[in-house]
């Protein structure tokens, strides 16, 4: 089957980026939109999660926790010191 051209409007900055995020990835444009048009005709639906990406707030405090060393657990070097550590008696 033949290829037909398609004329989509993408901001100027962002095709640029794409554009060199696919080619990092051996790909050209046309050939990742191809990918994403296959993928979504094969799973009838977008391939991808559609939504808010930012954590909940309390998945940020977490997050800010852990970077900060709050609430971690210190190391342990075996097995079985971990396993005296979680049956001590606190």
């Amino acid at each position: 089957m033949a290829a037909v051209s398609t004329n989509i409007k993408i901001d100027p900055k962002l095709k640029k980026e794409a554009q060199e995020l696919f080619e990092s990835l051996g790909l050209n444009l046309s050939a990742a939109i191809n990918m994403f048009l296959r993928q979504s005709v094969r799973e009838q639906a977008i391939p991808f999660r559609v939504g808010n990406p930012l954590p909940n707030q309390e998945t940020r405090r977490a997050i800010e926790e852990a970077r900060e060393g709050i609430g971690l657990s210190r190391g342990f070097s075996s097995v079985s010191e971990l396993m005296e550590d979680l049956n001590a008696d606190d």
